[in-house]
């Protein structure tokens, strides 16, 4: 089927760009890839490619002209007899620039600035707008996230683009937006009346000027103006914004504790001081251990290197080989490579009971909770398995054949990404190789 060739969005606030010359010529053939035009934009001079193969027609628009924002500029069309048909050519802002910029914007749409879809690709032409960061009404900063889009390959945060007041929201979460259509408008006075509405359903590319709010006869009746949507959580999905997942992973936050409190997703930036906030898990008698679980991380190892150690260790020991301290050692000096305690206390937990190391009862640091504890379940069945934070890191070590499955199960509190990754990381390395971290 032909394909449409669109004005893409090469920035956030990026409303139409500029064609500074076509690289190919109506007619010509095109493979997937290939460059088209050149586009600038106020902060970009970028080539855009083709996204399918046939030939180039119906090219609207020239060089020099300044093209909406998910305008379609030309067609890919899968032969060149369908290249050859001549077709009525979408309109483009080149057409009748000044008929767009004098056309009034309907009457009950607040007058302001415009905030499009935005094309987070190339070959995108539609945006799932998944929620929105405020409401009618609302003042923002030109920084401020307005609203979070989805495509088929990523889900961003869009920000406002102009200072203001939040005027009208001419979409809703959930509905599907083509590129360059207004989602959004942003007035420089609070508005009297904001306003609120579901996107059409037939709606097409915009191809108003930058400033003028889209046509809405096949728009909803407007609505009150709410509080802004949050989208539905699903069962055992938190969902939230790419930024926020990013710093709460840093700081070692635990976004299902939002979730166990009843606030609604998706979270936010600006919800991370809600989480802050929060007291330790610790005080908390409702909180349990699984939902403490945010981290869960697992390596599989050969187990002769271990094996091949152990022998050896157990015929210099003259048969008194003490394998849980052993264990314990190559544990707590993981744990303090990732900037853990100078000597950190192991729980060593087998079949048979508990031993703690250091053994030095008399020592305060050796009361209390452990600063990790370690499973030795290789002389079970269990090949895998998933139990949820405790009281302290948990790393779990079980057999099956000639594999050693490696676990490590902890809330974001006790440990960070980094710190957990290196934990299992060292730990696995150890114990592939004992002797090398002896030596």
């Amino acid at each position: 089927m032909p394909h449409d060739v669109i004005m893409p969005a090469l920035g956030m606030a990026q409303d139409s760009g500029l064609i500074v010359s076509w690289l190919k010529s109506p007619g010509d053939a095109i493979k997937a890839g290939d460059a088209l035009m050149e586009v600038e934009t106020d902060k970009a001079t970028m080539e855009v490619e083709a996204q399918a193969d046939g030939f180039l027609t119906r090219v609207t628009a020239a060089a020099g002209d300044n093209v909406p924002v998910g305008n379609v500029v030309a067609v890919i069309a899968e032969t060149a007899d369908a290249a050859e048909e001549d077709a009525p050519a979408p309109a483009t802002a080149a057409e009748s620039p000044s008929q767009a910029e004098d056309e009034p914007a309907p009457a009950d749409i607040p007058e302001g600035k415009s905030v499009i879809m935005p094309a987070l690709g190339m070959a995108q032409d539609t945006g799932l707008l998944v929620a929105w960061a405020k409401a009618p009404g609302d003042t923002v900063a030109a920084d401020d996230v307005l609203f979070e889009v989805e495509t088929d390959k990523s889900t961003m945060e869009v920000p406002a683009g102009h200072d203001g007041f939040v005027a009208a929201l001419l979409a809703e979460a959930g509905d599907t937006v083509p590129v360059g259509e207004s989602v959004a408008i942003i007035s420089a006075g609070k508005p009297a009346d904001p306003q609120r509405r579901s996107a059409p359903t037939n709606a097409k590319p915009a191809t108003a000027s930058k400033d003028q709010a889209p046509k809405t006869e096949a728009a909803a009746p407007a609505k009150p103006a709410p509080a802004p949507v949050k989208a539905a959580s699903v069962e055992g999905v938190i969902l939230a914004s790419p930024k926020a997942r990013r710093l709460a992973l840093a700081e070692g936050l635990d976004l299902t504790r939002l979730a166990d409190a009843g606030h609604q997703q998706p979270y936010h930036v600006r919800d991370l001081e809600t989480l802050r906030a929060m007291p330790a898990r610790g005080t908390q008698a409702a909180a349990s251990p699984e939902a403490a679980a945010a981290r869960h991380l697992s390596a599989r190892l050969p187990a002769e290197g271990l094996s091949r150690f152990l022998a050896w260790a157990r015929e210099e020991a003259d048969g008194a080989l003490d394998q849980s301290a052993l264990l314990a050692g190559f544990a707590g000096a993981s744990l303090r490579a990732t900037g853990g305690p100078a000597a950190p206390v192991v729980d060593v937990e087998t079949l048979h009971g508990l031993k703690r190391f250091p053994e030095a009862a008399e020592d305060d640091a050796t009361t209390g909770e452990p600063d990790l504890i370690l499973r030795d379940l290789r002389s079970s069945s269990l090949s895998g398995l998933r139990m949820g934070a405790e009281a302290a890191p948990v790393l779990t070590l079980v057999q099956a054949d000639e594999t050693l499955t490696l676990t490590l199960e902890c809330a974001a509190g006790h440990l960070d990404a980094r710190a957990a990754i290196l934990l299992v990381s060292g730990f696995a390395g150890r114990l592939e190789d004992p002797l090398r971290h002896l030596l």
